[in-house]
């Protein structure tokens, strides 16, 4: 009988510590600039922000770019510490170069710095799973969420849905208890056709029914009054033109240099050249952009701090395209972009949050991306990473 009793005392126990651990999940919209709610068209969102927290917005980091703001949301921590410094990153120790379109190499652990809040969560009892998120495919189990699917750009957005729901009606002891998900169309018709057309507007409208759709699912669950959920973007986005570009290989002709990436933000390796006779030429010819050694760049961008950042960081003003030749004319057929300074309010996101741990009815300012990481580990009462650069103290005042 005490052998049985103290089975059932444990059981119990262990049935009350999953019961007590909250859930929550956290949704991307790519590209979803912070006003996109001010336009008539996102019922859903406006509701569930004016019934939770709602904010002014969300600041990315710099560069305001997709991989890298997505781990910082989920690490804490800025780019040149978590070592996604770009959607694109070459290695020059090793010859080898990260692209958001090689899966090997964003599946590569090595790539990545920072410790993702799924892999502290786990490590602390918490089971977690993600319907797509940068960093969640990493070849190594402990590094990654017990559940997760590999990226597909065009998996049904309904697909994504009910496989959220299927994961949360698993029994108790399988069920995750974070969730990540991401919807990519705001920024694929935001690069496509500039952030104020007619069909960015439709995109707009479209993820609002999908928070909707999901919401409505989650209201079939038991345990749907104990779900959090959090709404969120990675970055804004703004208007370019093929009128605005700044061709870099131009001007440094006849020296010697390797261009990484295109864009708002180009780096820039001498290769033969001195560094210092690449930044006079750019400094010299220095309109609608910045131009700073590595160990230059204002402290307020948190860029200098990594090997792989090149020598030299050109940053191009708002609107402005930087390209490396005349014979490749990069971003000529887009009309919209987003990498820029990440202070600009263009480049920022937006924020919502609903469920039993935030507040009511609680309308805020902006808040930073950083700050996230730190938030969650308060919400599961876990111990979050010493190495992080999120600050609790800016966002726990959301929180009940």
């Amino acid at each position: 009988m005490k052998k049985l009793f103290i089975l059932f005392v444990l059981s119990l126990s262990l049935s009350l510590s999953a019961a007590s651990k909250p859930y929550l999940i956290l949704v991307s919209f790519d590209a979803f600039r912070w006003d996109y709610l001010n336009r008539g068209i996102t019922p859903n969102l406006n509701k569930l922000a004016s019934e939770g927290v709602g904010t002014l917005s969300l600041e990315p980091c710099f560069p305001s770019k997709t991989f890298p703001n997505h781990i910082s949301i989920i690490t804490g921590m800025y780019p040149q510490n978590h070592g996604i410094i770009h959607n694109t990153i070459y290695n020059r120790f090793t010859d080898k170069t990260y692209k958001m379109s090689d899966s090997n190499e964003v599946r590569d652990p090595r790539w990545y710095l920072g410790e993702p809040f799924w892999e502290t969560a786990e490590r602390q009892g918490i089971t977690t799973a993600s319907y797509f998120w940068p960093g969640s495919e990493i070849e190594l189990p402990f590094r990654r969420p017990t559940y997760f699917m590999p990226y597909d750009h065009f998996c049904p957005e309904d697909k994504k849905i009910e496989g959220i729901i299927n994961w949360l009606k698993l029994p108790e002891n399988e069920r995750p208890h974070f969730i990540t998900l991401y919807f990519h169309e705001t920024d694929d018709d935001g690069h496509n056709f500039g952030p104020d057309s007619p069909k960015t507007n439709k995109a707009i409208a479209k993820l609002d029914s999908i928070a909707g759709l999901l919401l409505d699912s989650l209201r079939t669950l038991s345990i749907k009054d104990s779900i959090n959920i959090v709404f969120l973007s990675d970055h804004g986005m703004t208007n370019i033109s093929k009128d605005k570009q700044i061709n870099v290989g131009k001007i440094i002709k006849g020296l010697n240099a390797k261009l990484y990436d295109s864009g708002p933000v180009m780096m820039v390796s001498p290769s033969g050249s001195s560094i210092d006779s690449l930044y006079n030429r750019l400094k010299l010819n220095e309109n609608n952009y910045k131009v700073y050694k590595r160990s230059e760049v204002p402290e307020y961008f948190h860029f200098s701090e990594n090997p792989f950042i090149g020598e030299i960081v050109i940053v191009a003003d708002m609107g402005w395209t930087l390209i490396q030749n005349d014979k490749k004319q990069y971003y000529s057929d887009s009309q919209g972009n987003h990498g820029y300074d990440n202070h600009h309010l263009d480049m920022h996101g937006f924020f919502i949050a609903n469920g039993p741990a935030f507040k009511s009815n609680y309308q805020t300012g902006t808040i930073l991306n950083i700050d996230i990481y730190p938030m969650l580990c308060k919400i599961f009462n876990i111990f979050p990473r010493s190495n992080i650069d999120g600050n609790l103290e800016r966002i726990e005042y959301i929180l009940k």
